[in-house]
């Protein structure tokens, strides 16, 4: 039977090399298998990221470099991460498909003010039965909610595989302007009535692929 395995990566920043690594499986859409490393960085953990994951360099000091420590992780038929592209590009040591649950989140509730992991927790009204001793922005805490966030999507849509790796792979259509002089409009609103905004942002800012892709939707390709 096919192994989606939700993976999760803590590192030393946005930047930086992995200092954590975690996964659970979901089989037969029961959550198991949890597994979790520290991981040696290839550079200090940086203060900002201790603040949000408080893992510290005394931490890792003894534990295995990432290419050491993956081999436990591979063999899964596809993996799933909240914002699998950030995951993905840690961890290039996986070369199966991926999924991401983020993406899927922003294609099925576009509406929504945040797709983030817990913020989709709490929206889908899951219960992530996440064990005691861990806790938010830890890999494995994460694990445990994504899992639970993708059994509720896929309870909602009944997606395939084939349908989640698409999605997946396609840049989002995002609802409304998350900065800016226009922030909390639609985008089709900003599109009707401030097209040069639009073209000024793809300009000037340094924007993701879900937000040009919008943009350049919404000013007609």
């Amino acid at each position: 039977m096919p192994v989606s395995r939700i993976i999760d990566t803590e590192t030393t920043s946005l930047e930086g090399g992995v200092c954590e690594i975690a996964s659970v499986d979901i089989i037969d859409g029961v959550i198991c298998n949890p597994m979790s490393n520290f991981v040696k960085p290839p550079e200090p953990i940086t203060i900002s990221a201790m603040a949000i994951h408080h893992i510290t360099n005394e931490d890792v000091a003894g534990a295995p470099p990432i290419d050491a420590a993956i081999d436990r992780y591979l063999g899964a038929d596809v993996y799933v991460a909240h914002n699998a592209k950030f995951d993905r590009g840690k961890l290039p040591q996986i070369t199966a498909p991926w999924i991401c649950t983020m993406k899927l989140s922003r294609k099925l509730w576009p509406e929504l003010e945040s797709h983030g992991n817990q913020f989709m927790r709490y929206h889908l009204g899951v219960n992530a039965n996440v064990p005691e001793g861990l806790h938010a922005h830890r890999a494995l805490y994460d694990c445990y909610v994504t899992a639970a966030v993708l059994i509720e999507i896929n309870r909602h849509a009944r997606l395939t595989i084939a349908q989640m790796r698409e999605i997946t792979a396609n840049p989002s259509l995002l609802h409304s302007m998350r900065f800016g002089k226009h922030k909390g409009k639609s985008f089709e609103e900003i599109g009707a009535i401030d097209r040069g905004y639009l073209k000024w942002c793809l300009a000037n800012m340094d924007l993701d692929e879900d937000q040009k892709f919008t943009m350049q939707h919404y000013l007609g390709g």
